[in-house]
Parts: C-alpha cells; structure tokens; sequence
C-alpha cells in the first residue's frame, strides 16, 4: 500500500503531528509533538457516519474526515482505570492510520511499562475502535519508545488532573 492510501488522525489539541521517515520502512509515520492549543472558536468539522459495507475511496475526503473524528471519539471512550482521563487525551496514542480499507493502525503506549492493565487496554482499544461504523479492522500495536511522560498531555487532561 502507498503513503497516499493512508490517513493520519488529529492529535490531542496540546500536540502537533511531525512526518518523521524511517529507514528501511515502506511509509512514514507522525509523531505527536507538544505545540499550543488551538483557541476555542475553531470550528470542529462536521462528523457523518460511513456506512460499515463501504470501502473508502482515496477522493472520498469527507468519509475519511467524518471516520477519524469517530476513530478520536471511540480512544476518548476508553480510560485508564487509575487516572480519570481517557487514552487519547493522556497522549498514549501516538499513532493512528486509517487505511482506504478501512484498517486502523494504532500505534499506543502506557503511563509505564508495568501498567497493572498492560495486557487489557490495548484490547479496550481496539474494541472501541473495531465498533466504529466503517472500520473494517483495528490494529494496535504497543510502543515504549519514545517512553510516555506528562508533556504528552492534553491541556483538556492537565485541566481534569490539576497539573497547571
């Protein structure tokens, strides 16, 4: 499959995505770097739900627009169980594909290695992930490099955890 084939999600609105190339790798990847939070008169993009039968097509924008706003929405539904903020806003994910096929590529880590619900969350994930109409696969891979600090955060999640 091409780099054109796949598309990136948004990150938490205290990151910014940067096109890193490794070598060796068929594709690029983003990785998620602390940047300023878009003010809060920034529209959001109208969200539509594709249909679960339908591939994507490469010119089909607004499909692959209103899946990855159902993608973000689906991480923000699942939380870590001893902190009372969700993945996505946390900045465990680092990565998210969604394929013109519709397979999701979830690249996530922990808040640490020995995390006691390492083996259930990225199934929590996937699972939140697969149940979005149109995504036909969800798949997540586990990443300690770079290892999760609290910079990854969300303003949003610095905000619910009192660390301003």
């Amino acid at each position: 499959m091409d780099e054109t084939a796949l598309r990136d999600f948004d990150a938490p609105s205290s990151l910014q995505e940067e096109e890193t190339s490794v070598p060796g790798a068929s594709s690029s990847f983003a990785s998620l770097t602390p940047t300023a939070a878009p003010s809060e008169d920034t529209p959001l993009p109208p969200t539509a739900t594709p249909s679960k039968e339908s591939a994507l097509a490469p010119d089909a924008v607004g499909d692959v627009d209103a899946m990855r706003e159902s993608v973000i929405a689906a991480l923000k539904s699942v939380y870590d169980p001893e902190i009372p903020v969700d993945v996505y806003e946390l900045g465990l994910i680092y990565k998210a594909e969604i394929s013109d096929e519709g397979i999701v590529d979830i690249d996530m880590t922990l808040t640490a290695p020995a995390c006691p619900v390492a083996e259930h969350m990225p199934v929590w994930v996937r699972d939140a992930v697969s149940a979005v109409e149109g995504v036909k696969e969800a798949r997540v891979n586990m990443v300690f490099d770079p290892p999760w600090d609290p910079s990854r955060m969300s303003d949003e999640a610095r905000l619910m955890l009192d660390m301003f």
